[in-house]
């Protein structure tokens, strides 16, 4: 089955600034090792993602013995389309609908009108998503008190 998919960098690259997001409430800086580790993306790589991450303002390092990275600016404040093309560029769905239209048959061509419908409705998708929209969920006092009283219930069951 043929699907259609966003580049591993991309991917990356969301995960990254996602695990970051998770970090932002306790101010903690974060490592590249870290992140490569828990994210299960590959350190090198991850390097360079980072540093193009940087070089768009997305995230900044922190030096010192707590050193490490994190966002630069609230995670509610960051879209996936910031993330995605701070490392790729300008997002095409088709190369009809790209900045620069590269198709011979443009205007000529009746796929066109749906390749502009999709490109316009992911743009809205990637623009309207916020990493805060993906994050991990932080734990509640509610979610706790009733995760313990499950465990009760289970352990009187047996």
């Amino acid at each position: 089955m043929a699907i259609m998919q966003v580049s591993r960098k991309i991917d990356y690259a969301l995960r990254a600034v996602i695990h970051l997001a998770n970090e932002e409430q306790g101010a903690r800086a974060c490592s590249v090792a870290e992140i490569a580790a828990r994210e299960r993306v590959p350190r090198q790589f991850l390097e360079k993602i980072v540093q193009e991450l940087i070089h768009k303002g997305l995230v900044r390092s922190r030096r010192g013995p707590h050193g490490g990275y994190v966002l630069a600016r609230p995670a509610e404040q960051m879209t996936f389309r910031d993330v995605m093309e701070a490392v790729e560029g300008p997002i095409s769905l088709n190369a009809c609908t790209g900045e620069h239209a590269d198709c011979s048959l443009i205007g000529t061509c009746g796929m066109e009108r749906v390749w502009r419908e999709g490109q316009r409705r992911v743009m809205e998708l990637f623009e309207k998503t916020t990493i805060a929209d993906v994050r991990r969920p932080r734990a509640s006092g509610m979610a706790v008190g009733l995760n313990a009283l499950s465990a009760r219930a289970s352990k009187a069951q047996l």
